[in-house]
């Protein structure tokens, strides 16, 4: 597995600045966002490191001369809007940028996108389910044909009132995923899994790994930290944020070792990237780069091939 980091963080540091700090920190991948140029429509949103409406060969060429100085990799291009927005401009907009994102990877080499799968949030899952179908058929289509994978984040992305009471993202749990690949299931189209999703929503975070081993594309490290008391008073009905906070890996629930070590026995390689939404870190910039610091000296030890279980380096060897 090669340990890396979601761009996100670091709005304010340009795409070379992004990989200095990987080198410099021992992170071997980045994970890239790629948003439309413009103002964020939340946290964590629209973030560009990689302006895919301005990826030229001059521009393709500096990318892949600055990877190979820094000895960085991308890990996947990351685009997270809601494709299934009820605005019929939005999601046709959305629609059309991840296009241009997947298009951008296969320009550079890469062969993952991640994203979200979005959601009308006013509507139950079987009424968004002929949309669903009508815009991500043709969408895993086209990735297919591009040789991508496709990692679709389980982020409920129900955190705000905008976001009652559905959510912006249906891809939340085992069972929708199970119905998501029946309906479409060329292999191109998986998941970015990320465990800490399922520990708030009272989900086992490991038993899906067996099942979707294979649809697991890329792995987003993110902890969360579950306040029991304040959900026993506000229960599971209120919203999440009034009863967990996102935390670095190592300051929540998650057991990593025991995590990493269910990634493996399942076979899967590719990368973890940390993911930093920990409020106590995100201050000021010198705050984000502890976290990534503190991140990497708590999972680079995991990732290390003597931690690898042993069932998995005999199937190997």
């Amino acid at each position: 597995m090669q340990l890396g980091f979601v761009s996100a963080i670091l709005p304010d540091q340009s795409f070379e600045q992004v990989l200095v700090l990987a080198a410099t920190q021992g992170y071997r991948c980045v994970e890239v966002m790629c948003w439309p140029r413009g103002r964020a429509e939340r946290r964590y949103a629209g973030v560009t490191h990689i302006d895919v409406d301005a990826l030229d060969d001059a521009a393709v060429a500096r990318i892949h001369e600055q990877l190979a100085r820094h000895q960085v990799t991308i890990s996947a291009l990351g685009y997270y809007p809601n494709p299934l927005s009820p605005d019929a401009d939005e999601s046709r907009t959305c629609v059309a940028h991840l296009r241009k994102v997947m298009h951008a990877a296969k320009r550079l080499g890469i062969d993952r996108v991640n994203t979200f799968i979005g959601r009308d949030w006013r509507a139950s899952v079987d009424d968004n389910w002929p949309r669903f179908l009508e815009v991500w058929r043709p969408l895993v289509a086209e990735a297919s044909a591009l040789g991508l994978r496709l990692g679709i984040e389980n982020c409920p992305m129900l955190f705000t009132a905008d976001e009652w009471p559905g959510g912006k993202n249906l891809a939340s749990s085992p069972g929708l995923w199970r119905r998501m690949f029946d309906d479409i299931p060329d292999p191109c189209f998986g998941l970015n899994f990320d465990p800490s999703h399922l520990v708030w929503q009272r989900i086992d975070h490991l038993a899906p790994l067996r099942e979707f081993g294979p649809r697991i594309h890329h792995v987003h490290a993110k902890d969360v930290r579950v306040d029991y008391a304040r959900l026993a008073e506000v229960g599971i009905m209120a919203a999440p944020l009034a009863y967990h906070q996102p935390v670095l890996p190592g300051r929540g629930d998650i057991d990593w070792p025991r995590f990493i070590s269910a990634l493996a026995a399942v076979g899967y390689d590719g990368p973890v990237c940390v993911e930093v939404e920990d409020r106590e870190f995100e201050a000021d910039l010198a705050g984000r780069h502890d976290a990534l610091r503190r991140a990497h000296g708590f999972l680079a030890p995991l990732l290390d091939a003597e931690h690898v279980p042993a069932s998995r380096a005999a199937r190997h060897s």
